[in-house]
């Protein structure tokens, strides 16, 4: 085996190629990876069939922020009078509008991302692309063929749909940010992230919203006390969350859907989402004629350095990754590049590591917001021990409700290493939870200690002192 790597390497230093870099996608992590490759002198090309920016910034991350923007100010008008502000009328929520101001500044990213990717020099084609039978470094696109020393494939992943009578009335994510007309009675099936944002989202808009879960409880593999926490403070909101339920069939009639349950129940719906889960992309890329290995989860199989069963060939994001977040599949693609084509800046320097995947913060824009970073209490228990993690937790009302009228409460737990004092888990619902966790993530990835989290003075009054305040542990 290493007789014929070595020799397949020989091989690739002796042939000549179009490119030094080819990156089929277009997603976040291909656009980073070409655009910083092109911008140290290598030749590159990236082939995207759909827009630029991928999932996050065309039908993830950014609209969803954008709409969970325009939900939140039904909550500030209803909290407004608690403050003395009396409004004149109802306010009027405009779905059209929002709309229309969502694609306006989805089209200008995209356009930021082309000039990005032309201003090193990247040759963008736009057309699916696929590897050539039998041969690794050919990609042929719109039926041209071109060759490449190294290929990244960072083609993303899809929403899944399992089969069932009635599927194709079901809409994914994707679709969910053009709905026309609004719904006015929406069904999300699902209880992960995606799912829980847009089961707030659109009950902020205005719609009914009713979430079934399967399980007995939402976001899996969160916290369980911040799970137990979310899904009282969504029920709060109006939300109707029904768990240990699945969908047998959807049916139209007259102009509505009708939704019915393995336990025979039916509820009425204008739209019923399926948030259940996300697959890798990897469908119609030549990927097995290419020698290209997947593994058990339908992924591109990788090592620790993001590289495929071909040499030469790389794979990243969430068609590959651990962790289906944006910020990490970026983190990964610059891995690559330091690997293929060093930074001269960096003279002298240790080369980019991978990140650190225990230890990577992430939000749940739900209403209150989710954000954490670490290991869940059930996840620090099983790896340094039961009898060696100390917790500490809180909730209360934050002052802003002192006087808004809303019963809304914020929550937030630590995770302590007894035999180390790091802290290892932090855990947070409440406003802009996003934005304070992201600061306690640097000090985490920096081994923070409860004694550094004691010594540290709080910001008062705010909600993100509570961090610096817990000094007794929680029992029970």
């Amino acid at each position: 085996m290493a007789d014929s790597d070595s020799s397949s390497r020989e091989q690739q230093k002796q042939r000549n190629y179009d490119f030094d870099l080819f990156v089929i996608g277009g997603g976040s992590g291909g656009v980073r990876a070409a655009r910083m490759a092109a911008a140290r002198g290598a030749r590159v090309a990236l082939a995207e069939s759909g827009a630029l920016g991928g999932t996050c910034v065309n039908v993830g991350c950014i609209p969803k922020k954008l709409y969970s923007y325009a939900a939140g100010y039904a909550e500030s008008f209803e909290e407004a009078e608690g403050y003395g502000w009396h409004l004149p009328s109802a306010p009027q929520f405009d779905w059209q509008h929002l709309k229309a101001q969502r694609a306006k500044e989805i089209d200008r990213l995209n356009g930021v991302y082309l000039n990005l990717l032309n201003g090193p020099g990247v040759q963008v084609l736009r057309g699916h692309a696929r590897f050539a039978e039998g041969d690794a470094h050919a990609i042929e696109v719109n039926g041209e063929r071109h060759t490449a020393r190294h290929v990244i494939v960072a083609t993303g992943g899809r929403p899944f749909v399992p089969d069932f009578p009635g599927r194709d009335l079901a809409v994914v994510s994707d679709a969910m940010f053009d709905l026309d007309p609004f719904p006015q009675r929406l069904v999300v099936v699902g209880g992960g992230y995606i799912a829980c944002e847009f089961a707030s989202i659109f009950k902020g808009l205005g719609a009914q919203v009713t979430q079934l879960l399967r399980r007995a409880h939402v976001l899996t593999g969160f916290d369980e006390d911040l799970r137990h926490f979310i899904a009282d403070e969504m029920g709060k909101n109006g939300i109707d969350i029904r768990c240990n339920v699945q969908v047998s069939s959807i049916r139209r009639t007259d102009n509505e859907l009708t939704v019915v349950l393995d336990r025979g129940q039916e509820l009425r719906a204008d739209a019923v989402l399926f948030a259940t889960g996300r697959i890798p992309n990897t469908e119609g890329l030549g990927l097995a004629e290419a020698g290209i290995e997947l593994d058990e989860r339908g992924a591109i199989r990788i090592d620790e350095g993001y590289r495929t069963s071909q040499p030469g060939v790389y794979a990243l994001g969430d068609v590959s990754t651990r962790l289906q977040l944006t910020p990490v599949a970026l983190a990964e693609a610059m891995v690559v590049v330091d690997e293929l084509f060093p930074d001269p800046r960096r003279k002298g320097g240790s080369p980019r590591q991978p990140p650190d995947y225990d230890f990577v913060p992430t939000a749940v824009f739900t209403h209150p917001n989710i954000a954490t970073c670490g290991y869940t209490e059930a996840q620090a228990r099983k790896r340094f021990g039961d009898g060696q993690i100390t917790v500490y937790a809180t909730e209360f009302k934050s002052l802003r409700h002192t006087l808004s009228g809303r019963s809304e409460r914020t929550f937030m737990k630590l995770l302590v290493d007894d035999a180390t004092d790091r802290v290892v888990g932090l855990h947070m619902v409440g406003a802009e939870a996003g934005e304070i966790v992201q600061g306690f993530a640097v000090a985490m990835q920096a081994g923070a200690t409860k004694a550094h989290f004691d010594r540290t003075i709080g910001i008062h009054p705010t909600s993100a002192e509570e961090f610096v305040t817990m000094r007794e542990p929680s029992v029970g």
